[in-house]
């Protein structure tokens, strides 16, 4: 197994990608703290985990808290005395509304959560991991952040922060054997997606017809990628950001205006 004796905490476990993540290292052999800060589906994932052999830590903390976050650190290095690997990946939508009707307090806490939730788990873990010279790293970042979309002026900048601040932590711990890399999924059909095409505030037909591969992806198809980037293959590989999104990312500009024969 790939991760066997390897520590990982994971944020935004409880559903979605996260929990794919959490579930899918436990898997090959990780030992999990789940992060959320919903404790019904935190702890529901962490059952799960347990019933695969390993064990799991539920720790539910705001990671756009400072203390928050300082704290759960701190109750995962007691209980496993190391962390190996962190997956910041916990998100909140946001209100996709045009920029002039969007409320700043909602632009902030997203940015809040997104992007300073990624500073902060960064911070508290790294330290250990500079002690312990390793260190796996892996932000979930979004194809959101790589190209501009309308009404998305929260969400895209925090994205696309997370994804410099990936270059930037990879850069300063790598003398460290710390490797800093993010993700950017496409669109997924996770709970928050689902919730939002049965509101009528996201179109699957459109995102489907703007996507080459002409489906959402699957919460498993972003947990593989992550897994390959925490591993021994992925050795080498620092500062990247890896688009997985059914070629989004691929089709450019023009997918605005032509549809996939």
């Amino acid at each position: 197994m790939r991760f066997e004796n390897k520590v990982a905490l994971v944020t935004g476990a409880g559903v979605g990608i996260g929990k794919a993540i959490a579930l899918a290292l436990a898997k090959e052999g990780a030992d999990v703290i789940i992060n959320d800060i919903n404790g019904e589906s935190a702890n529901a994932a962490a059952d799960e985990i347990k019933k695969l052999g390993r064990q799991a830590l539920l720790v539910i903390a705001d990671v756009s808290s400072e203390d928050e976050v300082h704290n759960m650190v701190e109750k995962s290095i007691e209980a496993f005395g190391r962390i190996d690997i962190l997956i910041n990946n916990a998100g909140i939508s946001d209100q996709i509304v045009p920029t002039l009707e969007q409320k700043v307090d909602r632009w902030q806490h997203l940015m809040d959560v997104h992007l300073r939730g990624c500073y902060l788990c960064s911070k508290e873990t790294g330290k250990y991991m500079v002690e312990q010279r390793y260190g796996r790293i892996v932000n979930i970042a979004s194809v959101v952040g790589l190209g501009g979309l309308p009404y998305r002026t929260a969400y895209g900048p925090a994205k696309a922060g997370i994804i410099m601040l990936t270059k930037n932590l990879a850069i300063e711990w790598a003398r460290y054997n710390i490797n800093v890399n993010s993700v950017s999924p496409g669109y997924i059909l996770t709970e928050m997606v689902q919730k939002g095409i049965e509101l009528g505030v996201a179109d699957d037909k459109t995102v489907k017809r703007r996507t080459p591969m002409g489906r959402l992806g699957r919460t498993e198809e972003i947990a593989e990628p992550v897994l390959f980037l925490l591993s021994d293959a992925a050795s080498f590989v620092n500062g990247a950001n890896l688009p997985v999104d059914g070629g989004w990312t691929a089709f450019g500009s023009y997918g605005d205006a032509f549809e996939i024969p």
